[in-house]
């Protein structure tokens, strides 16, 4: 989503983890310079020993810059844009859009799921993004989305399509920090269903105080209290991703 604020991190590592618990392989890709991903898996900047910046330099392969998790099935690859002059770097190398495809060719065999967790900008490492993936999952906040965003999205999509990425489709919109028998999860609700009703998720992740007690503790939520409503909501989104198509997918 080309907006702050709606859960994006938060759906990346948690659907990562919840597919890893499921047994799936599955590979987180940090590409937002941030670097939130790490944190919420507990990755100090002592425990990284490459990442994506160094990808993007052609100093490291993929390979080198994966590390393991506190899960048998979830591999990580942290941002690591932890300078100046790395970001500057990567994001001029990124505007190159097929960097990350050619990245991925070595590693995505060994992977049912790649998930690629992006900043909300639509250009750059963005374009790389979806330039490298099948699908993209939209995380949109209740009672706070913009539909002008997920239009914006919608077009800069159908760019990519055009110009990079034939086969790029929409996996769907999931609603985020829902909060049930609210006037504006209603209405939010209500004109998602106008507009994006096919792409909508059965599933919708409850607004929940664990979500930033786990990141405090570098601790997916199914790893920090498993019996959260939050956490048995992204086990449910991953079964329901699961379930609707075929494992072998990038989803950004």
């Amino acid at each position: 989503m080309p907006k702050g604020g709606v859960g994006k991190t938060t759906t990346a590592v948690n659907l990562a983890a919840s597919l890893a618990v499921a047994e799936k392989k599955t590979l987180l890709i940090d590409a937002d310079p941030f670097g939130a991903s790490a944190m919420s898996l507990g990755f100090t900047p002592e425990r990284i020993k490459a990442g994506i910046a160094e990808v993007f330099s052609f100093t490291h392969s993929l390979d080198h810059a994966i590390h393991r998790t506190e899960l048998d099935y979830l591999d990580f690859v942290p941002s690591n844009v932890n300078t100046i002059q790395r970001d500057e770097r990567f994001t001029k190398i990124a505007e190159n859009r097929v960097v990350l495809k050619n990245a991925l060719r070595g590693a995505a065999q060994h992977y049912e799921y790649i998930i690629i967790d992006c900043p909300p900008i639509m250009r750059g490492i963005v374009a790389n993004a979806l330039t490298a993936s099948s699908s993209v999952m939209m995380p949109v906040r209740s009672g706070h989305f913009s539909l002008e965003a997920i239009s914006k999205l919608f077009k800069y999509i159908e760019y990519i399509k055009e110009i990079a990425n034939p086969a790029l489709y929409i996996e769907g919109i999931v609603m985020t920090m829902y909060e049930s028998n609210t006037k504006v999860t209603e209405i939010s609700e209500r004109e998602l269903k106008l507009r994006y009703n096919k792409y909508l998720f059965k599933t919708h992740i409850p607004r929940n105080h664990i979500v930033t007690e786990s990141t405090f503790y570098g601790k997916p939520c199914i790893l920090y209290n498993v019996n959260a409503n939050v956490s048995m909501a992204y086990l449910e989104l991953a079964y329901e991703l699961i379930n609707k198509y075929a494992p072998e997918k990038a989803v950004v």
